[in-house]
C-alpha cells in the first residue's frame, strides 16, 4: 500500500472500514510518528493497519495538537479518492 494505491481492492477490509469510518467523522488520531486510530472512541484493534494508512499518506490529522493527544481524524485527497467507490458499493 503507498500513496499512490488507486485500487481499493488492494486493501484489507479491515483497512477499508478504517477509511470509511474516518470519511464518516467517527475517528480520532493521534498526533505521533506511529499515529494510532479511534473509532467511536476506543481504540483500533489493528493499529499497524493504522500506521500503515497514515504512512501511506491515506489518513491524517484534521488539525495540530499537542504530541501524544488525539485529534480529529481525517481523508487525504488520495483516501478520499479511496473511499468513494467503497461507499458507492455499500
Amino acid at each position: 500500500m503507498t500513496e499512490n494505491t488507486k485500487d481499493p481492492e488492494g486493501l484489507s477490509y479491515r483497512a477499508q472500514a478504517m477509511l470509511r469510518a474516518v470519511a464518516q467523522g467517527r475517528a480520532e488520531i493521534t498526533v505521533s510518528r506511529e499515529p494510532d486510530l479511534y473509532v467511536d472512541g476506543l481504540p483500533c484493534s489493528d493499529q499497524i493497519t493504522a500506521h500503515l494508512l497514515a504512512h501511506a499518506g491515506l489518513i491524517r490529522p484534521a488539525r495540530d495538537g499537542t504530541p501524544g493527544g488525539r485529534v480529529p481524524a481525517e481523508l487525504s485527497e488520495t483516501g478520499q479518492d479511496l473511499v468513494e467507490p467503497l461507499v458507492a458499493a455499500a
